[in-house]
């Protein structure tokens, strides 16, 4: 078990960086289906689940995030798997807990959107309650030092999640956030700042933002919910280059086609490591604590957060150092005449 928990870190006011952005790696690496998002690797290849696990507190994760996103069971039911239900989840969460342990990092549940939360319908929020409480329970009974609610439209459901966690959790703390859209408040019409903070009384540990938005898009919403919140703030984007015209992810159109980039069509969008950079040091400055990437992630991304925090994790022995380069570089095979002629000819300055 890690010498701290999350709530000593976030009250000792440490910083804690999260690696996410599961779902789009495996689907990236050919190993998870664009549509459902199901994380059907869990069960199918364990192996390669520990390996991202690994890579990722390698490159400066302080937390193992059990693979559980759209593992529910609403999810598992559209593909006809409902039948694995906790097997998937406590695959993933031993998975998760096994590498926490061997790392000395923290090891979080994960409960997300269910898809099946109606405001206003008795039915709809019992059938949800239940999906939380189950995915609770397991992740308890397998350990997890806190659990992560996020991506959520509605600040019900949200606040649902929460006091699921508060009445199942057995003690355990909860980090929830809310995937801001288009529009600047939640689906059910509450400001950002205003839907945080009315979490952060009900006693969430951190509070604020995930997925949706790249950085550029995220952070002016950041501001604005450090002005109405106390405690810590969450900050997730997805790496990708939203801007005011298309400020998530799902609206960025196609440079060259113009139709919807998402989810095909991404990586043409993806954002640059210096602009993760500038995202990182802003969150820095806003006193961000809880801080990482959503969908698009990847390890050499985190490794750019964790770098911008302080951090110099394992996988910084790696960092780029074009010093090294034999063109670009300084040094004496750089500075020879006859590479110097070359380096002319690749940025095509002619004399």
């Amino acid at each position: 078990m890690p010498a701290k928990g999350l709530l000593q870190r976030l009250q000792d006011k440490e910083d804690v960086v999260v690696a996410e952005g599961y779902v789009f790696e495996f689907e990236r690496r050919g190993l998870l289906k664009a549509g459902a998002f199901v994380p059907e690797v869990v069960i199918e290849r364990p192996d390669l689940v520990k390996v991202l696990h690994e890579e990722f507190v390698d490159a400066g994760s302080d937390v193992c995030l059990a693979f559980t996103y759209y593992g529910h069971r609403e999810k598992l039911r559209v593909i006809g798997r409902e039948g694995d239900l906790e097997k998937l989840n406590r695959d993933a969460l031993r998975i998760a807990r096994k590498v926490a342990d061997d790392t000395g990092t923290l090891m979080a549940g994960n409960l997300c959107n269910t898809t099946v939360y109606r405001r206003d319908d008795k039915d709809a929020i019992e059938t949800t309650e239940a999906m939380f409480k189950e995915q609770i329970e397991w992740a308890v009974e397998e350990g997890a030092d806190y659990i992560v609610g996020e991506t959520f439209s509605e600040f019900g459901e949200a606040m649902l999640a929460l006091e699921c966690i508060n009445k199942y959790g057995n003690g355990v703390p909860a980090a929830i956030s809310f995937i801001p859209h288009a529009v600047d408040q939640t689906a059910d019409g509450l400001a950002l700042g205003v839907a945080c903070r009315r979490l952060e009384d009900a006693g969430a540990a951190a509070v604020g933002l995930n997925c949706g938005r790249g950085p550029k898009t995220m952070l002016p919403l950041i501001r604005e919910i450090r002005q109405a919140c106390k405690g810590p703030l969450i900050a997730l984007p997805v790496t990708y280059r939203t801007c005011p015209e298309h400020p998530t992810f799902q609206s960025l159109k196609d440079p060259l086609t113009g139709a919807r980039a998402f989810p095909v069509d991404l990586p043409a969008q993806a954002c640059g490591r210096t602009e993760i950079a500038e995202f990182a040091r802003e969150a820095k400055s806003l006193g961000v604590q809880y801080v990482g990437l959503c969908c698009g992630n990847a390890s050499h991304y985190i490794r750019v957060v964790a770098e911008e925090y302080g951090r110099r994790p394992l996988s910084s022995r790696y960092s780029p150092d074009m010093s090294q380069h034999f063109i670009f570089g300084k040094n004496k095979s750089s500075e020879d005449p006859y590479q110097q002629a070359l380096k002319k000819k690749v940025e095509g300055i002619t004399d």
